[in-house]
């Protein structure tokens, strides 16, 4: 089944996919310039890979999780997606993105670092 990962952010949307149910690739990031655009974008990669399932960061704990929760399940209700979801803890996976790739590239503002996150969080949920 061909998987595919979001970390969906303000900014930036992460992605990653998988096609053959082990090795994950981190793809270029979505830059979001508004939630419209972001959600075709997001919409024409899944076509082209022709996924068959989108896995979506989701934050557990800490403050702000109620807020980020809604934030989040609304921009996937934009998407209007005709394959099935599955919402993934995200928790702690930009922080971990950050320090796997340290020293391989330089943490700019371009999306890589979201991508690596969402490949942590598509490799969560093929763990399970």
């Amino acid at each position: 089944m061909k998987l595919a990962s979001i970390d969906v952010g303000l900014k930036r949307i992460g992605v990653a996919i998988c096609l053959d149910d082990s090795i994950v690739l981190p793809q270029n990031a979505i830059l979001r310039k508004n939630r419209n655009q972001a959600a075709k974008d997001i919409q024409t990669f899944l076509q082209e890979w022709q996924i068959e399932k989108l896995i979506i960061g989701l934050p557990k704990g800490g403050s702000s999780e109620e807020e980020m929760e809604r934030r989040i399940k609304h921009f996937v209700s934009l998407l209007a997606l005709e394959i099935p979801v599955a919402y993934q803890d995200e928790q702690g996976s930009s922080f971990e993105a950050k320090e796997l790739t340290m020293g391989d590239f330089k943490h700019k503002r371009d999306g890589r670092l979201d991508s690596v996150a969402a490949k942590i969080i598509l490799e969560r949920y093929l763990g399970q």
